[in-house]
């Protein structure tokens, strides 16, 4: 943090360990220089250089921007910390962003609780850190309270990030998983899997080579360019656990319709198909962490996709399928060879530890 920004405290504290200890997370000095030079110092914002015990906000400034708030919360737990297009920080900030993004809310603060792991090393800390305060700037929202806690070695898995975040929702806006209707297209923003294949790329018991990078990306920006090109959204999610076929299943289960989608419209790299064969996954199934699944009337179909395809985390944008009335609560694949098979909700655990 550059000293003498308005409202902002000139921070003291300076931490000179290489690896975290218990100490840090004792509430003592260790705990305050940790958290004034890695947090503080890198969030670098009026709101949490106070260091109370909450952030506080003008309410009239969230109210100009609609009239319901958005709130969420997620932990995230990935092994290997660090993987092709991100680390456990960018999945922090960018996870809790699209989940508010997707209810058509403007993000506006995080929060940011660390649990720690005695032994974890001071560099890599302020790593993740940065790539957070990274991540935050580009989606526009700021990282403004949070916790540290240390546990002892092996209570954790190196580190463990809470989120929280808090959106408004626009007076005009109203996104539910209720509102799919039979006539509604389904568009999908880009190509499906590549968070979950990057994943097991990136793991060291697999000797498998290529160029897969994770989705991982905010996603506010693109959900506001489809708000801003008119007609109606009636289902918005971000695809993260279980896939794009587990949010399917909750939009047909909630929306009391079938979903039909079809296999040579959806868009997937080859190398994150190669890699499923191989492996005996289905692309389905796979997490991402920067792809949405919208369902929108057939109406404004095309001029929602043209939106989406005009920003960068849409280029590659589809219309993978179509809502039919029957039979109620289920996803039809048709597939490549003339057929149809059911998609069911995911049942066990396809790829554990993915975000």
């Amino acid at each position: 943090m550059t000293a003498h920004q308005p409202g902002l405290k000139k921070r003291s504290g300076v931490l000179r360990a290489d690896t975290i200890d218990m100490s840090h997370g004792s509430g003592g000095k260790a705990m305050r220089d940790l958290i004034e030079d890695i947090i503080v110092g890198t969030f670098n914002n009026s709101e949490l250089a106070c260091l109370e015990d909450q952030a506080r906000f003008d309410l009239s400034q969230m109210t100009a921007l609609g009239d319901r708030l958005a709130l969420t919360t997620d932990s995230y737990v990935v092994d290997p910390l660090f993987f092709p297009g991100g680390d456990i920080g960018t999945l922090a900030v960018n996870g809790t962003v699209n989940d508010l993004a997707v209810s058509g809310a403007v993000p506006l603060y995080l929060t940011c609780s660390l649990i720690i792991e005695e032994g974890f090393s001071v560099s890599v800390l302020r790593r993740v850190v940065t790539s957070m305060k990274v991540c935050a700037d580009i989606a526009g929202v700021k990282i403004v309270t949070g916790d540290t806690k240390v546990v002892g070695r092996g209570a954790a898995d190196k580190l463990f990030i809470n989120t929280a975040g808090v959106g408004v929702i626009a007076r005009d806006v109203q996104i539910s998983s209720t509102q799919a209707k039979p006539g509604d297209l389904v568009i999908v923003n880009g190509s499906i899997g590549n968070h979950g294949a990057a994943i097991i790329s990136a793991r060291n018991d697999l000797a498998l080579e290529n160029n897969i990078t994770s989705d991982c990306r905010p996603l506010n920006s693109l959900v506001a360019n489809m708000l801003a090109a008119g007609g109606t959204i009636h289902c918005l999610r971000d695809a993260t656990r279980g896939g794009i076929a587990t949010v399917l299943n909750e939009f047909a289960q909630s929306s009391d319709v079938s979903i039909c989608i079809d296999e040579k419209s959806i868009p997937i790299e080859d190398q994150v198909r190669g890699l499923c064969e191989i492996l005996g996954f289905d692309p389905l199934y796979l997490a991402n962490e920067g792809t949405l699944i919208a369902v929108v009337p057939a109406a404004c179909a095309d001029q929602i996709l043209v939106s989406m395809r005009h920003h960068k985390s849409g280029l590659h944008s589809a219309i993978i399928g179509e809502v039919r009335a029957k039979p109620a609560g289920s996803v039809i694949l048709k597939t490549v060879f003339g057929g149809e098979r059911v998609v069911d909700m995911l049942v066990g655990d396809q790829l554990p530890r993915i975000c």
